[in-house]
This record gives C-alpha cells, structure tokens and sequence, in this order.
C-alpha cells in the first residue's frame, strides 16, 4: 500500500508495508523493512510438541487398556508420571534436528526428519526400559504412544502453521540478491509457497535501469553489497544470480555479512527434493539421488499400499454397499463404473469408481457442450466442467466432492495396478493432450488414488499445472513425499476444496 508523505516540503509516495515503511519512489530504502521474525514461533512450536505428545501418551494408554480382557495389564500412577517426564525429551530431539521453527524446510523434509526422530527415541525409551528400568514401563504402552505420535503432533503442527501463516506472523525476512529470470523465480517460489517461512521483503541489483521498480510487489534497491545494511536484522540472503559467473557469486559470498546464504544455481527443472552436497576435495558437487532406479524403495511403497491398503479396503465395504444402494435408487443399474487406463510401463488395466454419472453421460455432455461455447472452453482446458450435466443428483455430488466415488480403487492398490500415492491414471483423450517425453516419464510410476497434483490443484488444475506438478512428484518422489501427500489428502478431502 501506498501513502503520500510530505518530507521536507517535498511529496514522495511511500510503500508501507505491515505498518513500516519500506521504500520511497525515490528508490532509496529506509532503516524499516516490512516483515520481522516472531521469536516466540518457536517456543509456542515447541510448546503445541509437548501438549500432542502428551495427548498422544494417554490415547497409547487407552488404547492399550482395550486389549485387558486378554492381556491383563497393570501400571502404577509412578510408571505413568515417569512415562510422561521421558515424554519431555522427544521435542528436544526435534529441536536438534532444526524443527523450531523450521524456516526453509518443505513439508517433505519436515516430516522426514521428525519421523526420524521419533523412531530414534521410541528405540532409545524400550532400549533404557529394558536395560535400567527391568521392564516396568508398559512396551505395548509404548509402542502405540508412538504410533500416535507419528500422526498426531505433525498434524497439530500443519494446523497451527497454517493459522501463523493466515495470521501474517510465521516466517524470517529474506533479502534476495537478483531482479533478473532465476530472482523472479525464487521470489514467485517463496510468496507462493509461505509454509516454508522464508518472506522475501528486498530485491536488490546492480542494473540502475531496474531501481525503483518493483519485483511482485517488492522494492528493488540498486547495488547488490547495499543487502548488508540489513544483515543485523535479517539472518537470510538468496542469492539468485547464476548469471553473474563464478567470480561475482565467490566475491559476493565473502563480501555478504548474513548468517545464512542460499545459492541458488541455473537448474530449474532439475530435481529439487534429495539433493545432497558434496565435497570433492575442494570442489562443491551436488549429488541428485533417483530414487525411481532404486528397487528396495519401490519394494517398501509395495509394502506401505499394502500395510495401509487391506484395512483400507476392508473398512470401505460398508461404506460402498450403503452408497451403492443410495446409487441404484437415483439411476438403476450397476453401481460401479471402470474405465481402460495406462498404468506403469504402458500396462492397461480397468480403473474402478463408483458410478456418479447417469448411463447416457456421453450424450448429455455432448448436447451440453454443444448449446454452451464457454463450457467447451471450460472443458477443452481442465477436461472438467463445475456445472456437469452427466452427474447423478444429490448422490452424485456427495461423492465426487468427498472423493469417496475413488474409494473402489482400493481394489486396484490391493491387485498391484495402482498406488495409493502416484499420478492420476487420466482417460485416454485426456493423455492425449500431453507430449510424448511427459506420457513417458508418467509411465515410469505406478498411477495413484491420490497424488501432488489432487493436493495442490485438484479439479482446478489446467493441464500445464497437471503437467508442472505430475513432473515434480516424479523426480523428487520418496517415501517421505508419500507420507507427506496422504496426511494432505485427508485434509483436502475433509476441505472439499477443488472438487465437483
């Protein structure tokens, strides 16, 4: 926002932002930036790990007591109280894997380390109980505390990021040194994308024909040595100059006074996820790890779709016989729909759903598109349509919002043709619409009931952003990324956003 100040006798138009200003249209900056770190986002981080994890002790100790009637167990108030004190040291592993409060980590990379972390402690708890502590702690207590606290406390902390975020207070201020293609990038990435914490408030350049101006809404300061003013308030440079030659990075790294410098090189497009540095006897060297060419980690997503795909399915038989009845009331016929679709390495298989359409779906979208010109456009684009004639009143809309018509797809996880976490196996007049190297790289996975583009996008999703989005699961896919995609979809589900 803008405000006319008078300074001087002279008038200059200023930007405030947050209530400090920022730059004048004389392109100088002032002493004031427009965001600042909240210290207390990690106590208060820490604080909501201790309160889950404690949450996630007694439901453990719940949930033991069901099994009483065939395994008696008793555990005194001392052995609970002490259980609860061990408890306490869990947020300290998580401290020292650099969770609080995370600035700059990706959902991914979060959950994998707290994952880890947990693990490390859950062995350590049952390795002290059983060496010093003789066995006096429940391990039945342990292991299901553990377990609940694999989902509960990153789920306590996906919801109170996201009121931080909405409430304009999580993040660190980042300087970003670059106005040109890569800093236009990074700046688009960090706005886009504020659950990583890092705010871009200042651009900074040496080209004199870019100061003054404005990058996304930021002030862009001419001289790029000008970003150390603020390194006393500021912990985070980026910079994004690829362009400038090796020289200029090197000069710039020893001249900048930031606890933290972020390079970003001339990748774009390359994978993002799992890169790790190398030092080659002096020489940086990035190591890309493709995790599609390793075996034992598609053995261990076999693993996970069938560990969590067989109670899955077993608990949706309910749930598809009450729907499927509701179903045949509305449209006679079979409840069920399958379509042909590619799957991995070509391979076709039938898809199922359950059926949301009424039997003459084709007519009616084509006698539909045919009446509505901006219909067409709707659907030459996302190949979905909002107001959809074809789809069954009432039940029809229920399910396609909740997702729950994919629920039969679990059969697909359970007979090895689909994964719970992959691309979407779209209709063929759809993957027609992509170029060959895509509808290749595609087929290297396994498809999936659920996937990056159904969290990011969903039905709003153009096919350049299926495209865009299908291509970064693909490169950078992990366990962790899966893990990380599921817990989202729950909550997407639940949201109803981006669906019909």
């Amino acid at each position: 926002m803008y405000k006319r100040l008078v300074m001087n006798g002279v008038v200059i138009d200023t930007m405030v932002s947050d209530g400090e200003v920022v730059e004048t249209s004389t392109g100088c900056a002032v002493d004031r930036i427009g965001f600042r770190e909240r210290h207390w986002v990690k106590w208060l981080s820490m604080g909501m790990d201790i309160l889950s994890l404690q949450i996630s002790l007694y439901l453990g100790y719940l949930f033991r007591h069901l099994f009483n009637p065939w395994w008696p167990l008793s555990i005194g108030r001392h052995h609970y109280v002490t259980l609860m004190l061990a408890m306490l040291l869990v947020p300290y592993g998580y401290w020292l894997v650099r969770l609080y409060p995370g600035y700059g980590l990706s959902a991914v990379e979060r959950l994998r380390r707290r994952l880890r972390a947990t693990a490390v402690f859950l062995m350590l708890f049952i390795s002290w109980d059983y060496i010093v502590n003789h066995s006096a702690w429940s391990r039945g207590i342990l292991l299901s505390t553990f377990v609940f606290a694999l989902l509960i406390p990153p789920m306590m902390q996906t919801f109170f990021r996201a009121l931080l975020i909405r409430l304009k207070v999580w993040g660190t201020p980042v300087v970003v040194l670059g106005a040109a293609r890569t800093g236009q990038h990074a700046v688009q990435s960090l706005l886009k994308d504020q659950s990583l914490g890092l705010h871009p408030v200042l651009v900074f350049d040496d080209d004199p024909n870019k100061s003054g101006k404005r990058l996304m809404g930021l002030p862009v300061i001419h001289g790029l040595l000008r970003a150390n003013e603020y390194a006393g308030r500021i912990r985070y440079a980026l910079l994004a100059i690829p362009g400038g030659g090796r020289d200029l990075q090197l000069d710039l790294w020893r001249k900048l006074r930031f606890r933290h410098i972020i390079i970003i090189p001339n990748l774009i497009g390359l994978q993002s996820l799992w890169v790790e540095a190398r030092d080659l006897g002096g020489l940086l060297g990035l190591e890309i790890q493709k995790n599609l060419l390793v075996r034992r980690n598609w053995k261990i997503k076999q693993i996970m779709d069938f560990s969590l795909g067989i109670p899955l399915f077993l608990l949706s038989v309910p749930v598809l016989t009450f729907f499927g009845v509701w179903i045949m009331l509305v449209s006679p016929g079979n409840p069920f729909f399958c379509q042909v679709r590619e799957g991995r390495g070509g391979k076709r298989f039938k898809v199922w759903k359950l059926r949301t359409m009424y039997p003459n779906a084709d007519r009616l979208l084509h006698e539909y598109l045919a009446e509505n010109p901006s219909a067409r456009e709707e659907w030459n684009a996302f190949f979905k349509l909002k107001n959809d004639p074809r789809i069954l009143k009432g039940i029809g809309w229920i399910l396609r919002k909740t997702s729950l018509d994919e629920l039969p797809q679990l059969w697909n996880v359970l007979r090895g043709e689909m994964s719970l976490v992959g691309p979407r196996p779209f209709p063929h007049y759809h993957l027609e619409q992509f170029n060959a190297n895509f509808r290749k790289l595609r087929r290297s996975v396994m498809p999936g009931m659920t996937g990056l583009w159904q969290v990011e996008a969903r039905s709003d999703g153009d096919l350049v952003q299926q495209e865009k989005l299908d291509t970064y699961y693909i490169r950078n896919w992990s366990i962790w990324l899966d893990l990380s995609l599921l817990g989202k979809t729950i909550l997407i589900v639940l949201s109803g956003k981006g669906a019909y």
